[in-house]
């Protein structure tokens, strides 16, 4: 925890935070009235803001993480770090938390959305919660490739530039095109991709569905990049 409240007030100690944030909520806004079309579909519900979410993060998470370890090793700060009185998971873990704690912050000041569909109709709120646990989901699952791949290299770009790669990857591996393409040559493939999709999970938190196979998958899945993130640390440490 000691580790987590330096890194999220080394966030709001730069503009970088707040460029984050206000680029976060002005893209979900424009994108849930226009392109989602809020109001044409006359339906007191989230559902256009919860179809963004993951494509927005599919840039600005890897924004949040790409400094996280690079910046350590190029400034040569990682050796000092895990000379502290702490373990080498913790450092990974309290890191990680910062910046999941950042993006859940990001994600509860769009609550002004919340209270629009509310004014203008009766929603499910249950309904809207899930949406918004989904969508903390999915930026944890970012966030634990973005630190991950942030610590095999000191170059903040290269960082950002794969850890967006492969995040798109995951988001577009349940998109239609992806699948109709794999059933029809690797029926296998197809279920593979459709079980690893972040977006497809997040499809059903929106509509109110929180099953306990999709909070294990997303539990395992940042378990499992995390573990990479704390190999990567011990491996490139005295780089």
């Amino acid at each position: 925890m000691t580790v987590a409240r330096r890194e999220l007030a080394s966030y709001f100690a730069t503009p970088v935070a707040y460029v984050f944030i206000v680029i976060f909520l002005v893209m979900s806004g424009a994108l849930t009235f226009t392109v989602g079309g809020f109001f044409a579909r006359g339906t007191a519900d989230l559902q256009p803001f919860f179809a963004f979410v993951p494509w927005l993060f599919l840039f600005l998470v890897p924004a949040i993480t790409m400094r996280l370890w690079a910046e350590e090793r190029r400034l040569g700060t990682i050796e000092l770090l895990l000379t502290l009185p702490i373990a080498q998971w913790q450092a990974v873990l309290g890191k990680f938390l910062a910046a999941w704690a950042f993006c859940a912050i990001a994600l509860a000041l769009t609550f002004p959305l919340i209270i629009t569909v509310n004014v203008l109709g009766d929603p499910d709120n249950g309904v809207i919660a899930a949406g918004y646990l989904g969508c903390l989901m999915v930026a944890g699952a970012y966030l634990a490739i973005g630190v991950a791949i942030s610590a095999l290299t000191k170059n903040q770009v290269i960082a950002f530039v794969l850890a967006v790669a492969v995040c798109f990857l995951f988001a577009a591996a349940g998109s239609p095109v992806v699948i109709e393409f794999l059933s029809r040559n690797t029926p296998v493939l197809a279920e593979i991709a459709r079980g690893l999709s972040v977006t497809d999970r997040l499809a059903a938190f929106s509509r109110g569905v929180i099953a306990l196979r999709d909070v294990i998958f997303f539990i395992s899945f940042i378990g499992v990049w995390l573990f990479a993130n704390a190999i990567a640390v011990d491996l490139r440490k005295a780089d």
